[in-house]
């Protein structure tokens, strides 16, 4: 290192710290009992419901009453009596399957066998398909689902 200069050592003091107790380690019991011996002041607050597995409010609330005493009945329309027969008519005349059906229509044969079965929610471009492919009028009745609902009187 010839040719730098004169060599000088630093010699100011490096403190060195501990970091500040974190917010759970304020909260250890012996933290807390040395602070006692000390005469710190010390603050408690009790949580309501705290370490419980319970809500906020054990109350039932007033949406929650709202909701038990509501009696409407909010089941989706199945598919009729009716047009499930005339479903299975029409496609035994043809002497199709359900899965030969199914291929004709695009349509998963799974779709067939809940609207045979009175499982299907009623959809009008399904029904329509089956219409085309099987060649006779599903929805010429009303079916008693006129109205609000899906499914339309077609006369």
């Amino acid at each position: 290192m010839a040719g730098i200069g004169p060599l000088t050592q630093d010699w100011e003091p490096v403190v060195i710290r501990k970091k500040a107790p974190t917010a759970a380690a304020k909260k250890d019991e012996k933290v807390v009992n040395a602070a006692r011996r000390a005469g710190a002041e010390i603050e408690s607050v009790k949580k309501s419901n705290a370490g419980t597995n319970r809500a906020a409010s054990s109350s039932t609330s007033l949406n929650t009453r709202k909701l038990d005493e509501e009696t409407e009945n909010l089941a989706h329309d199945r598919v009729p009596t009716e047009l499930k027969k005339a479903i299975m008519h029409a496609r035994m005349e043809t002497k199709l399957t359900q899965a030969q059906l199914a291929q004709l229509i695009n349509e998963k044969p799974q779709i067939i066998q809940e609207y045979e079965s009175g499982k299907a929610i009623p959809n009008q471009q399904i029904i329509g398909k089956l219409e085309r492919a099987l060649g006779a009028k599903l929805r010429e009745q009303c079916f008693g689902l006129c109205g609000d609902h899906e499914m339309k009187c077609v006369l």
